[in-house]
C-alpha cells in the first residue's frame, strides 16, 4: 500500500466532532481500482480476525535500559527492563507479527529525566515520532513546562491525540473548548473501535497549581455518558476503549460507576501498578501497564461481521538484556543525549544499599533525601517528602562495589528542582493534615484516593492503620521521641510548590511564617552526598503501618490484583 494511501487511511479512522466528515470513497476515486479491490478481498469478515492494541504508559522519559524491581517469593529482585530502543524492537515485532496492530502511549512522556529538563521536552518529539505511535493522551505531568510548552510538544507528535476533560480556561471561571479532541475511531477488520481519554483532573492539586494555568479539568462522569453515546450510536461504533491517567484506583472506581456502562476497557496509566489479569468491574474492564517503559500491554480483539467477540490480555515485560535494540532509535537516543551525556552521567556520591521508591510506606530513596534535608538543616523538627512514584531503582554497583548516583539520577528522583521551604504549624494541624493525607491514600471509597503513596517524613514517628475509619487512623505520635502536643508550635520543611497560597506547604494549609531558603533540593542532595558518601540509606520505620505489612506494594484493595 502506498504511503500516501496509508496516511489518507489513518486519518479518516481520526475523525472526531468538530471534523469535516469526507465521504473514503469518493477520496480514494483517483486511487488505484485494483488496489482498492485487493484491500477489500483481504478482509473475510465470515472468519474471525485479530486486532492488537499495545500500550505504553508513564515511561517519564527513561530512554535507557534501567533496574527494575519485581516482588517474587515474598522479597525484591532486580533486573534490567525498558529503554527505548528495546521498546522499539519489541514493537515491531508485536506488528510484524499481527499488522492489525494499534499502538498507543498514555501519558507522562516529557517529564522525569535530566535530558527532559535540560531541553524542555524538546528531545522526546523525534523519539516519540520514531516509535510511531498511533494515538496519545497527556499525562498528568505533561503540564511540566507550563500549557503553551505542552501544546507545542503534543502537537509536534505525528500521532492524534485525545484528551475528553481538558479545557482552555478562559478566565473568570469560563470553559472555552477542549484542548485535544474528545475521541478518534480506529476503522478495522470491518469494525469501529472508538477511543475516548481522560486524564487527571486533579492535576491544579497535585501538581504546582501554575504549571496547569490556562487549563481547566472535569472529572470523566461530566460528559463520559455522552462520549460514549456519541461513539456507540452516532458513530456506530462496536467497541469503546477508554485510555485513562487517572490512577488504577480511580480507573476501578469509574468501572464501577454508571457513567462507564457502554465502555468495554479501560486502558489506564498514572500509578505504575503492573495489572497482568485485566480487573473485571461492574461494566468496564481495568489494566495498567506498569512504568519507565519496563512493559507493554497487549490487548487482543477478536472481531467478527464487525462485532468484538472476544478479548485477551497479557503484560509483556520489556527484557532488554534479551532484545537487539532498534538502530534508528538507538542512534537518535545517543544524538539527543550526546551534548549532556557527561552531566547525566556524571558520579556524585554512592550508595551501599539499592535504591528504590516503590512500597507505600518507606523507602530507601526517601529516606536519602529526608536524610539530606536533616543534615543541611538539623534546626528544623520535622522534614517531609513528598509520596512520589516516579524513578526506577538503582542497584548496580561499579568497580568500586557500591552503586553509583549520578547527576542524571538525581533528576530521576526529583525532577523539578524546587526551592526548600520552611513554616511552623501547631501539633493539631500535623495530626489534622496527616489524618488527610492517609486517606488520600487508603479511603475505602476508591475514587477518594488521591495522587501517591504515603507521605514520607524525618523526626516524627507515626504508627497507623492504614484501613481504618477516615479521621482514625493516626494512632500515636511522637516528634524527637516525645509524644505530639496538639498545642506546641514545630518548624517543618519541604519543597516550595509554584502558585501555591504563601500558607500552604507539603498541601497543609494555615501553616505559619512560611519562608524560602537559599538552598534548592538538588543542591541539598548534592552538598549532602559530596560530605557523606557512601550513605546507607535504610528506612527508619518512622511510619509504622499497624494493619498491613511495611512491604506493602499497591494502595488498591478489593479486587484480585497483586502488585509483582
Amino acid at each position: 500500500m502506498s504511503n500516501n494511501r496509508r496516511n489518507f487511511l489513518k486519518s479518516v479512522g481520526t475523525l472526531s466532532l468538530g471534523a469535516a466528515i469526507i465521504s473514503p470513497l469518493s477520496a480514494i476515486a483517483n486511487t488505484d481500482d485494483t488496489e482498492v479491490m485487493k484491500l477489500d478481498a483481504a478482509i473475510d469478515r465470515s472468519k474471525p480476525q485479530t486486532i492488537s492494541i499495545l500500550q505504553t504508559t508513564d515511561v517519564h522519559c527513561q530512554i535507557h535500559p534501567h533496574d527494575e524491581l519485581f516482588w517474587e517469593n515474598g522479597k525484591a529482585v532486580f533486573r534490567k527492563t525498558g529503554g527505548y530502543a528495546y521498546m522499539a524492537t519489541m514493537l515491531k515485532q508485536l506488528k510484524k507479527k499481527n499488522p492489525n496492530t494499534y499502538i498507543i502511549d498514555t501519558g507522562d512522556m516529557f517529564q522525569g529525566s535530566e535530558l527532559s529538563v535540560e531541553t524542555t521536552g524538546e528531545a522526546f518529539v523525534p523519539i516519540l515520532n520514531a516509535l510511531d505511535y498511533d494515538l496519545y493522551l497527556p499525562g498528568n505531568w505533561e503540564v511540566i513546562y507550563g500549557k503553551k510548552r505542552m501544546q507545542t510538544l503534543l502537537g509536534s507528535l505525528d500521532a492524534p491525540k485525545i484528551c475528553t476533560n481538558m479545557y482552555h480556561d478562559l478566565g473568570d471561571g469560563k470553559r472555552g473548548e477542549l484542548i485535544f479532541q474528545p475521541y478518534t475511531i480506529w476503522n478495522i477488520a470491518g469494525a469501529k473501535i472508538g477511543f475516548l481519554g481522560y486524564t487527571d483532573p486533579l492535576v491544579p492539586l497535585r501538581q504546582s497549581p501554575n504549571y496547569s494555568k490556562g487549563i481547566i479539568y472535569t472529572n470523566p462522569e461530566e460528559n463520559l455518558a455522552h462520549y460514549v453515546d456519541v461513539l456507540r450510536n452516532q458513530e456506530q461504533c462496536s467497541y469503546v476503549i477508554m485510555i485513562a491517567h487517572l490512577g488504577l484506583s480511580q480507573q476501578i472506581a469509574l468501572a464501577n460507576h454508571p457513567e462507564c456502562e457502554g465502555v468495554n476497557y479501560i486502558l489506564g496509566g498514572d500509578t505504575h501498578e503492573r495489572v497482568r489479569k485485566p480487573i473485571v468491574c461492574k461494566y468496564s474492564k481495568v489494566v495498567e501497564p506498569g512504568a519507565f517503559g519496563s512493559f507493554i500491554g497487549k490487548l487482543d480483539l477478536t472481531i467478527l461481521n464487525g462485532k468484538v467477540i472476544d478479548d485477551s490480555y497479557e503484560l509483556l515485560e520489556v527484557d532488554s538484556p534479551k532484545i537487539k535494540p532498534d538502530v534508528k532509535i538507538e542512534k537518535l537516543l545517543k544524538e539527543k543525549e550526546s551534548v549532556y551525556q557527561e552531566k547525566i552521567n556524571q558520579v556524585i556520591g554512592y550508595s551501599t544499599i539499592p535504591l528504590y521508591r516503590y512500597f507505600v510506606v518507606e523507602n530507601p530513596i526517601d529516606t536519602m533525601i529526608l536524610n539530606a534535608l536533616h543534615w543541611k538543616f538539623p534546626e528544623i523538627d520535622i522534614n517531609l517528602s513528598n509520596g512520589f512514584r516516579f524513578c526506577p531503582p538503582k542497584t548496580t554497583p561499579d568497580e568500586t562495589g557500591n552503586i553509583p548516583i549520578t547527576n542524571g539520577f538525581i533528576f530521576d528522583m526529583l525532577p523539578v528542582d524546587s526551592t526548600v521551604r520552611t513554616a511552623k504549624v501547631t501539633g493539631k494541624q500535623l495530626k489534622n493534615w496527616l489524618e488527610k493525607e492517609l486517606n488520600n491514600v487508603f479511603a475505602q471509597d476508591a475514587s477518594k484516593r488521591f495522587g501517591g503513596w504515603v507521605v514520607k517524613f524525618k523526626g516524627m514517628e507515626v504508627r497507623f492503620n492504614a484501613f481504618a475509619e477516615l479521621d482514625k487512623r493516626v494512632q500515636s505520635i511522637t516528634v524527637k521521641n516525645t509524644p505530639l502536643d496538639p498545642e506546641k508550635i514545630y518548624s517543618i520543611m519541604a519543597c516550595e510548590r509554584d502558585g501555591d497560597p504563601v500558607d500552604m506547604l507539603c498541601r497543609m494549609k494555615g501553616v505559619m511564617d512560611a519562608k524560602n531558603t537559599n538552598a534548592t533540593l538538588h543542591s541539598v542532595m548534592k552538598d549532602y552526598l559530596k560530605q557523606n558518601s557512601p550513605v546507607t540509606p535504610t528506612p527508619q520505620k518512622n511510619a509504622i503501618i499497624l494493619d498491613a505489612p511495611e512491604t506493602l506494594l499497591t494502595q488498591v484493595t478489593g479486587v484480585d490484583y497483586t502488585f509483582r
